[in-house]
């Protein structure tokens, strides 16, 4: 029997029951047959970013956080954009794994889900091919006005978007089978 793939998401949101959470747990769902999701949710829980703790007494969360990362088959990452840019806590997150090669090769999925999202698209991108994870143009997705494509339940309202998702997935477990 083979094993599912595990895939860790990441919600980049500083809100409870955002949007971006919404859209994880929807994936989580439609991909169950492929893989097993574990969500990290709350951000604001990881200390904040200090250099000097990269290497040497990495605080407990830290530690716990890169086992997660490492263990992972795969990584989605979905967030709003902030002032034009990803949330502080997603980069905070993503700071503290600078210092380390956890995210070199590791097949990633890129969602950034806000009213507009252009620039905290970009950013997230180009911090990610920094820090040399894998990612296709099939596994990243921008997802405009996500406020009124899904409704208060969670629900995705439009079609487009649930077909936008469908396509996005079966390219990133394409991409995470490969490894």
């Amino acid at each position: 029997m083979v094993s599912k793939i595990k895939i860790l998401g990441i919600c980049g949101s500083a809100s409870r029951n955002s949007s971006n959470l919404f859209l994880l747990k929807h994936l989580a769902e439609l991909g169950q047959v492929e893989f097993n999701m574990d969500l990290l949710e709350d951000l604001a829980e990881l200390p904040h970013f200090q250099t000097a703790l990269t290497e040497n007494n990495v605080p407990e969360k830290i530690i716990a956080l890169r086992e997660k990362i490492a263990k992972a088959d795969g990584i989605i990452i979905c967030t709003p954009e902030y002032v034009f840019s990803i949330p502080s806590g997603l980069k905070n997150l993503l700071e503290w794994c600078v210092s380390t090669t956890i995210f070199s090769e590791k097949p990633v999925g890129l969602i950034t889900a806000s009213a507009s999202g252009v620039k905290g698209h970009e950013e997230l991108k180009l911090i990610m091919e920094t820090i040399q994870a894998s990612f296709l143009e099939g596994t990243t997705l921008l997802i405009q006005g996500i406020k009124g494509k899904i409704n208060t339940e969670g629900k995705i309202t439009d079609q487009n978007t649930r077909n936008q998702l469908a396509n996005f997935l079966t390219a990133f477990v394409n991409l995470t089978s490969k490894r």
